[in-house]
């Protein structure tokens, strides 16, 4: 019972993750919903010259929690970027619904008029979008500024350091339509894999396994399966030689018992759907150099950031699914 109950609650989380935005924007077409988005961060730049990139990194680390915080409304619309009353209207407004700019203004509210329509409201996306636009162009217009905005904002650096990820994947790609995955071992290379999060494991103390085993043999390719931000590349003495990498969705790819790496890969690149990362291998469980404990595999683990805690999560409906839509593109 609990079991069943613990993938109903890893589904639905995918599920949210994963297709949350196709929905969004009265039932618009996800291409409809990026292209209107994209829009409105290029409008913004434009009046406020802050990078469209920096505007699209907070809104979609905004999106992102909404998803699994129960504290935040959720905005089902083009633009997720959430306001407490308190800091719209002014913390001493006892009206802090009102859009009235003189209301907002007398008690030292920050929301602004960003459709020009005399008035500023907390829901209406081109109000929100612009009152963010012009937080930030008050600290100017660099990655340090943006920086420096973004920790007197949010008081929190793994948040600060998720959105500045975001912003740098935006930026390099240089579009906002990065939903593309892949299985992080080549199609056509032998290997086998089944649901294992959450069994026990025993070396280094009693604790739970926090991903999916992908066997298969000593040096085949190992593959980012998201865009993403190499965020740390060396040795764990439980995964032995890993990767980690950020994608845009604040979730944290981890990928161990590597034989070795790409050597023109590191810490810091930003890295696409299919970029060859490392080999599988057998090594950890040790100090550094420590392999061949147990059979060579790629050990996968995902791990959520809410913008409070980070936890893992069960990768393999993730596998399943980009594995399944690899081979039907590759049939096409």
């Amino acid at each position: 019972m609990r079991k069943a109950f613990l993938w109903f609650c890893i589904i639905h989380f995918f599920t949210l993750s994963c297709f949350s935005t196709v929905v969004l924007a009265n039932e618009k077409p996800i291409e409809e919903v990026l292209m209107d988005r994209k829009a409105l961060y290029l409008k913004y730049e434009a009046i406020t010259q802050v990078p469209w990139y920096f505007l699209a990194a907070v809104d979609q680390f905004e999106r992102n929690i909404q998803q699994v915080r129960k504290d935040i409304p959720k905005r089902d619309t083009t633009i997720s970027i959430y306001f407490s009353p308190e800091y719209w209207a002014g913390a001493l407004n006892l009206d802090k619904e009102n859009p009235s700019l003189e209301s907002i203004l007398f008690f030292d509210g920050e929301g602004k008029d960003g459709n020009g329509d005399g008035k500023a409201e907390r829901t209406n996306d081109e109000d929100a979008l612009y009152t963010m636009s012009d937080y930030l162009a008050k600290y100017g217009f660099t990655w340090e500024d943006f920086k420096i905005a973004l920790w007197d904002y949010y008081h929190r650096e793994q948040t600060v350091n998720q959105i500045m990820t975001i912003a740098k994947i935006y930026h390099h790609f240089q579009t906002i339509d990065l939903r593309k995955k892949v299985f992080p071992l080549p199609l056509f290379h032998n290997y086998s894999y089944r649901s294992t999060w959450g069994d026990r494991r025993g070396w280094g103390g009693r604790r739970i396994h926090e991903g999916t085993d992908i066997f298969a043999s000593y040096g085949v390719p190992v593959r980012s399966t998201t865009y993403g931000v190499v965020e740390i590349m060396g040795w764990n003495k439980y995964g032995g030689w890993r990767v980690g990498i950020r994608d845009i969705h604040n979730v944290y790819h981890y990928y161990a018992h590597l034989s070795g790496f790409n050597s023109d890969v590191k810490e810091g690149h930003v890295v696409e759907p299919g970029t060859v990362i490392g080999y599988v291998g057998s090594s950890g469980y040790g100090k550094p150099g420590t392999s061949g404990k147990f059979p060579p595999h790629l050990h996968y683990g995902m791990y959520k950031d809410n913008g409070r805690t980070e936890w893992s999560f069960d990768p393999y409906p993730s596998l399943r699914l980009w594995e399944k839509q690899e081979r039907k593109r590759k049939k096409r």
